[in-house]
C-alpha cells in the first residue's frame, strides 16, 4: 500500500511528530535535550523553518513550525534527524538508527487550531503525569510563550500574538489558556490528524468533509 501523501504549504504551521525507533528513550541525560535544542536551533535557521513551539518527551519530539516552502520540513528533520543521531551514537556507544522512520505531521490551517496545538504540545508533559504544571519541564518551549523566557528558538506565530498587543498581558493570556485542560473532542481531533498526516481545520474553512477539501491543496512527495 502506498503511503499517504503529506501536505505541506509554504508559510502555514506543521505539527510534526518524531518517535524513537520501538518507542525507545531519544534522551537519556541533560546533555541529550541541550544539544538536540542546540541542533533544532541551527537546523531551523538553515531550513528557513520558523519554530513556535516544541516538547522533548522522553521516546519522541514535538515541533509546531512554519516553512518557507514546501520542502522545508522534510530537509529540517532529515537533517535535523541526521545530525542528532551521530552525536546520540557516540554519546551512548551504540549504532543503527534512531527514530522510528517517516515523521508523523498535520498542517494547521486557522487560528483556533493553532493555538490548541501550541497547548497540546506544551501541555504533553502534564498530560503523561511527568509534572503538575507545564512550567515545571524544562523540555518545552512553555515558559518561554507563557513568561516570556528568553531564548533564540521561538518566534510567535500572529495567532498567538493576537493574544493580546503587550507582551506581559500576552503570557498572562496564555498562561489563563492553558490552564483549562483541551476537551476530549479536541484531543482526539489533534492525535487524528497528526497520525493520518491529515490537515487541521481544512473542513470548517472550506466547508466541506476533510477528504474532498484536501484535494483542494497541492500535494507534495515527502
Amino acid at each position: 500500500m502506498p503511503r499517504p501523501r503529506r501536505l505541506v504549504l509554504p508559510s502555514v504551521p506543521l505539527h510534526v511528530i518524531q518517535r524513537g525507533n520501538n518507542r525507545l528513550p531519544c534522551f537519556i541525560c541533560r546533555s541529550d535535550y541541550l544539544v538536540y535544542l542546540d541542533m533544532l536551533r541551527a537546523c531551523a535557521y538553515d531550513c528557513g523553518c520558523t519554530l513556535h513551539a516544541y516538547v522533548l518527551m522522553t521516546n519522541h519530539t514535538h515541533l509546531l513550525f512554519s516553512p518557507d516552502d514546501e520542502h522545508g520540513a522534510s530537509v529540517l528533520m532529515r537533517h535535523l534527524g541526521q545530525r542528532y543521531v551521530q552525536y546520540f551514537n557516540r554519546r551512548h556507544t551504540r549504532t543503527g538508527t534512531l527514530g522510528e522512520g517517516r515523521f508523523r505531521s498535520c498542517l494547521v490551517l486557522d487560528e483556533r487550531y493553532f493555538l490548541a496545538c501550541q497547548r497540546y504540545i506544551e501541555l504533553n508533559p502534564v498530560r503523561a503525569r511527568m509534572v503538575d504544571k507545564p512550567e515545571h519541564y524544562p523540555w518545552s518551549s512553555y515558559r518561554i510563550n507563557a513568561f516570556g523566557l528568553d531564548s533564540p528558538l521561538i518566534k510567535p506565530h500572529p495567532a498567538y500574538l493576537s493574544l493580546h498587543h503587550e507582551a506581559a498581558s500576552r503570557h498572562a493570556a496564555y498562561r489563563q489558556l492553558c490552564g483549562d485542560a483541551l476537551p476530549d473532542q479536541l484531543l482526539a481531533e489533534i492525535r487524528d490528524a497528526s497520525n493520518g498526516n491529515r490537515p487541521l481545520g481544512i473542513a470548517e474553512a472550506s466547508g466541506t468533509a476533510p477528504d474532498e477539501a484536501l484535494e483542494q491543496f497541492p500535494k507534495t512527495g515527502l
